[in-house]
């Protein structure tokens, strides 16, 4: 009786309002931090990113617009996550059923289960090996710190994957153009004249933008 009293007085522990305060200006401080670490916008800037560089226009579109983008797509992808994190910690949060520490950590369950969905065994394995720690028996066993970390280096891989996958036509295109010049003996023209339009003209016949938004979205189903 003692151990389920224990129990429900730290499912229902309040902070101080100070404290409150302290930590909403701390998380206000890391928001950014957060947001690259624990959601889908790394991938997707970065993927984005390739785009401009494989197309050879170094502001066009600008990094506002680009960033803009990423910010819409994660926030499309991200919506089932913030949902789930509403319905099973702000609401009962909002009603007076469980405390702030309860809260934050019911809000923790399915960020967690997005970020293991999307993160490979191989980089979750480096961390527990750094540790020194034996893999979790289940998921729900993952600790925050090891799991943001290696949700991060998947992402960043994934978005390489996708990003030589975005490179090899362009890259098809220079080779053609740079032969094609030299054959002509025009070695003095630079090869970016030729292949720039070219590359726009192919990326907007195919449709590009939707074709690479369209991928992204999928490669979080």
């Amino acid at each position: 009786m003692n151990v389920n009293a224990a129990a429900e007085v730290l499912q229902n522990q309040t902070l101080a309002p100070s404290l409150k305060i302290l930590l909403i200006l701390s998380l206000l401080g890391v928001l950014p931090a957060i947001i690259l670490a624990t959601t889908s916008f790394v991938r997707i800037v970065v993927v984005l990113s390739f785009i401009r560089q494989g197309v050879g226009t170094a502001q066009s579109p600008p990094s506002q617009v680009l960033i803009g983008l990423a910010l819409f797509l994660t926030a499309f992808t991200m919506s089932p996550v913030v949902k789930e994190m509403k319905h099973v910690a702000y609401e009962p949060y909002a009603a007076g059923s469980i405390g702030d520490l309860e809260a934050l950590q019911r809000a923790s369950v399915p960020l967690k289960a997005f970020m293991l969905r999307q993160t490979r065994e191989a980089d979750l394995r480096l961390f527990y090996d750094a540790t020194h720690t034996a893999l979790p028996a289940t998921p729900d066993d993952v600790g925050l710190e090891l799991a943001v970390p290696a949700f991060v280096i998947s992402e960043l891989t994934t978005a390489f994957q996708m990003g030589v996958v975005i490179l090899l036509p362009f890259l098809i295109v220079d080779l053609a153009v740079s032969s094609l010049l030299m054959s002509m003996g025009m070695m003095m023209v630079p090869p970016s004249t030729l292949s720039l339009p070219i590359k726009l003209v192919l990326f907007v016949l195919v449709d590009g933008w939707s074709l690479i938004a369209g991928s992204l979205l999928r490669s979080f189903a």
